[in-house]
């Protein structure tokens, strides 16, 4: 399997990276970076780019791959309104679009988050526009597609790009874990479960945190996915 996997350089993207390396079924992991990647490695590619809106170079990369993990994003705190729908919608729908163009059988995994708003109706700015970007997703016409919603994001890492918002929170993560589980995820638990719905699939379309928690888990037990969720 070849898969393709974006924001290689956040908490979940590259706890994902990590993961397929790790994988004996992927036989090759394709990044998309603005800049060198740090880690080397015989099944790791990466291709610079710059234009996150503009896929046309890439048609025969996006060929060759068997699905697609979209882990790019960034925090509602680091950018403007404006700023956040475009890299969150727009960058997203673009490199759906393009995918498709050239390889309409490829899976889809979208990183999105709890409390993304379907009705796009929310006052915040992240639920509605996650909320928009699904929606623009399914009607799309991807043949398989997952829409992957964890709660906080547990670092296994330390990341310089981790938000501010989400640095201060790393500490909180125990406290959190003990009294609310379904509201944490750890970013390998979620890089699993989404490898899981990339190779496997799942009956359900919205994997919310402890679907994702769930199918993580059963693979740690078992070795082996089951399309039991």
């Amino acid at each position: 399997m070849r898969i393709l996997i974006t924001g290689a350089t956040g908490t979940a993207g590259s706890e994902a990276v990590q993961q397929a390396l790790l994988d004996s079924d992927i036989e090759l992991v394709t990044t998309l970076s603005r800049k060198p990647p740090a880690m080397q490695h015989t099944k790791l590619r990466t291709i610079l780019h710059q234009d996150y809106l503009n896929y046309s170079e890439l048609t025969g990369v996006f060929q060759e791959q068997d699905a697609c993990l979209w882990c790019l994003g960034i925090s509602q705190t680091q950018v403007t309104k404006e700023e956040y729908e475009v890299i969150t919608y727009d960058y997203t729908l673009a490199a759906a679009n393009a995918l498709l163009k050239a390889n309409p059988s490829v899976v889809f995994v979208f990183l999105s988050g709890q409390g993304a708003d379907s009705s796009e109706q929310s006052r915040t700015t992240f639920a509605r526009i996650k909320g928009k970007t699904e929606n623009a997703l399914k009607r799309s016409g991807f043949q398989r597609l997952y829409f992957a919603r964890p709660g906080g994001i547990k670092p296994v890492h330390l990341n310089p790009n981790t938000s501010l918002a989400n640095k201060l929170m790393v500490p909180l993560f125990p406290i959190v874990e003990l009294f609310a589980p379904g509201l944490v995820i750890s970013a390998t638990q979620l890089a699993k479960a989404m490898l899981q719905l990339a190779k496997h699939g799942s009956e359900k379309q919205i994997l919310e945190n402890n679907d994702l928690k769930a199918i993580a888990n059963l693979f740690e037990t078992t070795g082996k996915h089951r399309s039991v969720i």
